[in-house]
């Protein structure tokens, strides 16, 4: 099993991206990689080698989540790393369920080794926060959270000691060496009502993570607590889980909270929202709008008699060329 070494650049330069995050406003989708897009999001003639370059255009920032479903390889995701633009752009990535929903957080010192091993590394500068998304049947326990939190590395370097702890389950290759020194950031999206109090946003606080704002439409708690110096939020839709898509007022208030969380008065909070789209519908039907200055696709609500003869993806899109309509130019211009 090769483990394949990297050097790291120059901690000036990463202090100097790191801070060109703060009060940033990221946003996204979740994954990239669905069939019914074609002819819709993505050109029909567009290759679908390209996808994540045409997507990566469209967005400043992608949800990575097939970390989530397995361990990937580091040929993989240097690969993916080659195929976005070398700045202003940043990958989400996800936790891998074995360590949330199979281990449930204990014993993971070899499942984390295998993780960061897997070719996160190779991210460098366009590592955005780490998301760990708790299964909503998992109750919470303080001194499980807090033993995990702590064993999250804050840092590319923190991360390379991490990683060699991995085991023989990485045949694709290891990664141990991070091609670049950069600040780590982990946020947590929990779905059991029994997190949604004052002990948990403590130890989140404390541990310096992002609690997910999570818009599930009302099949899960909601809260909008912010614990740290970056705010996460996930779009799964308004009033449907995964289907239902957002309105024009619905996109306003959105575009408002963002707002106020970078506003100086606020602490200039670094922002990331990702709209949580399903691939499960073979039809892609959009319309277009503008958010605070950023023009966006977002599929139209449908009766549901419709939706039963011509199955909609309402997801909401971004559909603009960065140097015209970027969110960030956008909302540092209108504070």
């Amino acid at each position: 099993m090769p483990t394949m070494p990297r050097g790291h650049a120059a901690t000036t330069s990463s202090a100097d991206l790191d801070a060109s995050k703060a009060s940033r406003a990221f946003i996204g989708i979740s994954g990239y990689d669905y069939k019914p897009w074609r002819g819709g999001f993505y050109p029909e003639d567009l290759p679908y080698r390209r996808w994540l370059e045409y997507a990566a255009s469209r967005f400043n920032s992608i949800e990575l989540n097939g970390t989530f479903y397995s361990l990937k390889s580091p040929a993989v995701i240097e690969r993916w790393a080659a195929e976005v633009p070398a700045r202003d752009f940043v990958f989400a990535v996800k936790g891998g369920r074995f360590l949330t929903h199979n281990l449930k957080l204990r014993n993971v010192e070899t499942a984390l080794g295998n993780f960061f091993a897997s070719g996160v590394l190779a991210l460098g500068h366009k590592t955005g926060p780490f998301l760990w998304q708790l299964p909503n049947t998992y109750r919470f326990n303080a001194e499980r959270m807090e033993s995990f939190m702590r064993q999250l590395p804050r840092n590319s370097r923190e991360a390379e000691d991490v990683a060699r702890h991995h085991d023989d389950r990485l045949r694709r290759g290891a990664l141990v060496d991070a091609v670049a020194f950069v600040n780590y950031r982990h946020a947590f999206e929990v779905r059991h009502p029994s997190y949604f109090h004052d002990e948990f946003y403590a130890i989140l606080r404390e541990q310096r993570c992002a609690f997910v704002i999570a818009d599930t439409a009302g099949t899960f708690p909601y809260a909008d607590e912010v614990t740290t110096d970056f705010v996460y939020v996930r779009l799964h839709g308004s009033d449907q889980l995964y289907v239902s898509g957002y309105t024009d007022a619905e996109l306003d208030e959105w575009a408002r909270k963002i707002a106020v969380w970078r506003d100086p008065s606020h602490g200039s909070l670094g922002v990331y929202v990702y709209l949580i789209t399903t691939p499960k519908y073979t039809h892609l039907s959009m319309r277009r709008d503008s958010l605070n200055g950023y023009t966006v696709w977002v599929a139209p609500r449908v009766e549901q008699a419709r939706v039963a003869q011509t199955p909609v993806n309402p997801v909401a899109l971004a559909r603009c060329p960065r140097w015209s309509y970027d969110l960030n130019l956008s909302l540092n211009t209108r504070r």
